[in-house]
């Protein structure tokens, strides 16, 4: 099989190079060992007049990275309209953000059909599309439409909301029934699947049999693929980068006190606010803590021209300012609040120096950050992961101490029994997620899927008679009015 992996966001790979997102951070080492091409935005756009889209393509490890710039007339109506003021919030639950006009619909259709074209250099006999998350909903289709036959997968990195939800999103039935045209489509959790085909039978009104749905472009299989990491390697950076310039610096500025570590994107759905607040708590409810816990929290900026990024980023500013103003001491700073990305080997580093791992999201697909820091622990003493309930990483890590992100109050007691947690009890749970970790690693994740998309293929053949009939319905009842399939 030619593998083909198609995303938004790419990454290289440099040493040291801050990674913004799981994403990037994750399929990086599966692509370079893999041998597949790994296609994705260069981060810059171009107008028409430019016939060839592919800016560069470089080598990957055994892969390779092509980049493509992107059309400059629908560029921001395509990533920072529809893709995250729309399909960004409502996939985090919160309808409440979205802030979409018709013509970022027509954008983010536009450069799905765009990427769809380009892709088409790409297509053999042989070749297989993996189709990455919420930028793509419709690629699927276009590449169907250009008369792509063989498989095409699509993972979502991100939640699945509940039908409610959902349909808040304009034009909502259009982009599932694109979905439709994928063989295989893969979530993060049995929760985030289930909410997906209860819009399908509810709103579409599609039967849904043994996790597969036909509709007027085939058969479509949906199965849960709980993305991981590459625990082993994590483990050695992490054992490796207690000497650098960062990490040694961090460590001599402790003086024995003790550190909570977050690490996050800037964004909404993280729980950042709620996290200061709950620390805020702490140390106000337990003074005895003062000047003996810090946190260190990295908030990379992302997406900062949407507006609801720049009130959450001038918001959790002056948070942490107040928690500083209303705690801090002269030669004590409680909340350590940096802008700024690190590279995966410092951020290793980091994470072993931390008693505490600190991932509270209000809703995440998995959340990486999670298993990071487990794999990160020295296992003779390692450190305490508080890990909200509604993160994805909470099905697997469920050693780990959980708290809803809602719960102030109780995500400072939570804290408390972190800190004070003894060490038996610390190797235990620390052991206990290790194991789940090597168990669902980042290349076993890669090949299940991969595996599942060649399956679809030669399901496909034999299902190709009902198909037939299936779409012959659909077109009938098509012409009386909406689209429907029984």
């Amino acid at each position: 099989m030619n593998l083909v992996v198609v995303s938004n966001r790419v990454a290289r790979g440099k040493a040291n190079e801050p990674m913004t997102g799981g994403l990037a951070a994750a399929l990086l080492p599966v692509v370079e060992k893999s041998g597949a091409i790994w296609v994705g935005s260069s981060g810059r756009v171009r107008d028409g007049l430019h016939k060839e889209p592919f800016a560069e393509i470089e080598s990957l490890g055994a892969g390779a990275l092509a980049l493509l710039d992107l059309p400059a007339a629908h560029y921001g109506g395509y990533y920072e309209g529809f893709a995250n003021s729309a399909l960004w919030p409502a996939l985090h639950s919160r309808s409440d953000l979205i802030r979409v006009s018709a013509d970022d619909y027509r954008s983010y259709r536009e450069v799905n059909a765009f990427m769809a074209r380009a892709l088409l250099r790409f297509n053999k006999p042989d070749t297989a599309f993996w189709v990455q998350d919420y930028h793509f909903l419709a690629l699927g289709a276009e590449l169907r439409e250009l008369g792509v036959t063989g498989p095409i997968g699509f993972f979502l990195h991100t939640p699945w909301p509940e039908r409610g939800v959902v349909e808040s999103v304009p034009r909502h039935r259009e982009l599932i029934e694109a979905m439709l045209a994928y063989d295989l489509v893969g979530f993060q959790t049995e929760q985030d699947r289930e909410h997906f085909l209860s819009y399908v039978r509810a709103e579409l009104e599609l039967a849904v049999q043994d996790d597969v749905v036909l509709s007027q472009h085939g058969r479509t299989r949906f199965s849960v693929f709980p993305i991981g990491i590459d625990a082993e390697k994590f483990a050695q950076n992490a054992a490796k980068a207690v000497t650098h310039p960062d990490v040694s610096r961090l460590r001599r500025s402790l003086n024995g006190e003790r550190l909570a570590i977050g690490v996050d994107r800037l964004d909404y759905s993280k729980g950042l606010l709620n996290r200061i607040t709950a620390f805020d708590r702490l140390w106000t409810e337990h003074p005895q803590f003062l000047r003996s816990v810090s946190l260190l929290q990295i908030a990379t900026p992302s997406r900062g021209s949407i507006e609801a990024y720049g009130n959450l980023q001038n918001e959790v500013a002056k948070r942490v300012s107040d928690v500083n103003g209303r705690h801090g001491e002269v030669d004590w700073t409680p909340i350590r609040y940096l802008n700024k990305g690190f590279g995966q080997g410092v951020l290793a580093g980091l994470y072993r120096t931390a008693q505490v791992g600190v991932v509270t999201p209000l809703h995440d697909g998995m959340n990486l950050v999670a298993k990071e820091y487990v794999a990160a622990q020295n296992p003779a003493d390692p450190g305490v992961l508080v890990l909200s309930k509604f993160a994805g990483a909470a099905n697997e890590l469920d050693t780990a101490l959980l708290v809803n992100p809602h719960d102030i109050d109780g995500m400072a007691r939570t804290i408390v029994t972190a800190l004070s947690m003894p060490l038996p009890e610390r190797r235990m749970r620390y052991e206990a997620m290790m194991e789940k970790l090597s168990g669902h690693s980042i290349q076993q994740w890669f090949a299940d899927f991969v595996g599942a998309l060649q399956d679809s293929q030669s399901s496909k053949v034999v299902a190709e008679p009902l198909l037939a009939d299936s779409r012959s319905l659909w077109t009938l009842r098509a012409s009386h009015g909406r689209a429907r399939y029984h």
